[in-house]
């Protein structure tokens, strides 16, 4: 969400026209860029690396960083080694863009001629690449936009005279920092004398129940030296495979015991099975999603809580036709995953702790829901690892007991973890019970994939996510669920990317359409109400499509949420009277 007025969000990679120049990359402007972009996120499959024959070794040396960054090079010092997050052993590369400089790490290393080679490694962080050059054939490279631990892998093919390439990864342009593990070129001997080729990893230990619901199973364990991934087995049958220590199994039925195991794998293969645990699923609750009494059809909104440009409003402002309000916004603290929140009170006019909690309570009365907003367009809050998790429950827990706030709002927008931020919001649906109302915002290359981060923590936690609406705005061109490119501004746009959702897993009644509420609440995509309207009814009806119609009505859609309530009043609250009275008459 932008908290200034009419300012686009900064450009992703191929920001600056010299900057594409310098990388030697060329897009036919931002939306030429966002499509290729949304082609990739749909299309591309990161093939294993496989299992190493008796002859391959690996070239690389270092691959861990167990030992810094020695035979290494970072361009503009910007790489370092850190101890957390790591993919395994007990350090990993982390590389920080900045300006024009993309944090390109690279390593000579020693090939045969005339031999094939899979370079790999494991990366995580928004828009990473992995790369070789001076192959005296093809270069190749790969790329990936997820931000929990990811394997990418290529081949590549050395020339008659090639005796060295040059291996490499990096981020890109205005993007937070990468990570980077466990590089491989695996490969005939090279002479160069690389890393040992990985053993079979040994056994999970520690296994044990760590959550559960009416219909899942979170599941933790030891991490074990050497490990790439994990597969997790229910019933003697591999059911997923997570990169980190932890999992949630869902779809189960309630009142129900279940067997779990789990493997530790790399690639020279798997470990055996660990001990087998049981867990039980709860007699009652989630299933089809949080949110207690959220209505049927419900319209978001987010406050702000500062003074952009837009109406400054008190909470008791808002326009009746919300359903849920989002308080915009929590701020991140010096401690890892925590966040806090503090009423603007000089930017809001005077208004007191004492009014906004009095406000929250007769909005509560009215049957609202008001809840806290997490990050925003300059949030800048990481839950990566257990303990940030738990601080970031036990801290949304704290400003709801003393607010009153209904639940929590996920509006990250610099990337976040799958597997902690799910564990971070299964803690605090444990504390906070199943009225707990959980929605989220991603951007709309969030969702473009189901391997994308936003997407599985989404599915990740489906028994309890109250709506996911997405923004339809300060975008460009995106795929829909037909593979077809559509600009934003249109019925289509709106149509076909809400299609990915519905078919990816999430509930009808989890999908909402966010749109700005004028064309000063955001930098691009402004659409007005009879869009948004034509949209709904497309999506639940089947009518008033554009070119684009889904394969079947879903009826049970959620409905519409804006930026902002503040925005909306500035333009006399045009959109909520529009779209606000057609969500609450639909199907």
């Amino acid at each position: 969400m932008d908290r200034a007025p009419a300012l686009p969000r900064p450009a992703l990679p191929g920001r600056t026209r010299a900057a594409r120049a310098r990388s030697g990359r060329t897009f036919s402007g931002r939306t030429g860029f966002w499509a290729a972009i949304a082609a990739t996120a749909l299309s591309l499959t990161f093939a294993g690396a496989g299992l190493a024959s008796a002859a391959d070794v690996n070239n690389v040396k270092n691959a861990g960083f167990e030992s810094g960054l020695t035979n290494w090079t970072c361009s503009a010092g910007s790489g370092t080694t850190v101890s957390s997050p790591v993919h395994s052993g007990a350090a990993a590369l982390k590389a920080t863009p900045a300006g024009q400089d993309y944090a390109q790490c690279s390593q000579s290393v020693a090939v045969k001629p005339n031999s094939t080679y899979t370079l790999s490694a494991w990366v995580q962080g928004s828009y990473t690449y992995l790369g070789v050059t001076g192959t005296g054939t093809t270069d190749v490279s790969t790329w990936t936009p997820n931000t929990t631990w990811t394997q990418l892998s290529t081949t590549f093919t050395t020339g008659a005279s090639t005796t060295s390439v040059s291996v490499w990864s990096h981020g890109w342009y205005g993007q937070p920092a990468y990570l980077a593990d466990d590089f491989s070129v695996f490969g005939p001997d090279g002479g160069g004398g690389g890393d040992p080729a990985p053993t079979v990893p040994a056994t999970p230990a520690g296994l044990a129940v760590s959550g559960t619901t009416s219909s899942s199973v979170s599941l933790a364990w030891n991490a074990v030296s050497g490990a790439t991934g994990y597969n997790v087995y229910q019933g003697g049958s591999k059911v997923q495979s997570v990169s980190g220590t932890s999992a949630t199994v869902s779809g189960l039925s309630a009142s129900t015991a279940y067997s779990f195991q789990v493997s530790a794998t790399n690639s020279a293969g798997e470990s055996a099975k660990s001990s087998a645990v049981t867990g039980t699923t709860a007699a009652t609750g989630g299933g089809g999603g949080g949110g207690g009494t959220v209505p049927a059809h419900a319209v978001t909104g987010y406050w702000q809580n500062f003074n952009n440009g837009a109406t400054v409003q008190k909470l008791s402002a808002v326009q009746s036709q919300y359903d849920i309000i989002a308080v915009a916004f929590a701020d991140a603290t010096s401690t890892p995953g925590a966040v806090s929140f503090t009423l603007d009170s000089a930017g809001l006019g005077g208004y007191t702790v004492d009014q906004f909690k009095a406000d929250i309570k007769a909005k509560q009365a009215a049957g609202k829901k008001v809840i806290i907003s997490i990050g925003g367009q300059n949030g800048t809050i990481s839950v990566s690892d257990s303990a940030s998790a738990t601080n970031f429950a036990n801290s949304v827990y704290s400003l709801m007991q003393t607010y009153g706030f209904d639940g929590v709002d996920i509006d990250l927008e610099n990337g976040l973890n799958a597997t902690y931020m799910s564990q971070a919001l299964r803690s605090l649906s444990a504390k906070a019970g199943s009225s707990l109302v959980i929605t989220m915002a991603p951007q709309t290359i969030d969702m473009q994939s189901t391997s994308n981060s936003y997407f599985q923590t989404a599915l990740n936690i489906k028994d309890i996510l109250t709506v996911v609406n997405m923004q339809y705005y300060n975008s460009g061109s995106m795929l829909g669920c037909d593979g077809k490119v559509y600009s934003q501004g249109s019925v289509d746009f709106l149509t076909a990317l809400a299609c990915i959702q519905l078919q990816g897993g999430l509930d009808a009644s989890q999908v909402g359409l966010g749109l700005p509420a004028s064309t000063s609440g955001a930098g691009s995509g402004y659409v007005s109400p009879t869009i948004v309207n034509n949209a709904l009814d497309c999506l639940t009806k089947l009518t008033n499509c554009g070119s684009f119609k889904p394969s079947k009505a879903y009826p049970a859609l959620r409905g519409a949420m804006t930026w902002s309530t503040n925005w909306d009043a500035s333009a006399g609250n045009a959109w909520s009277n529009a779209v606000g009275p057609h969500v609450h008459a639909l199907p």
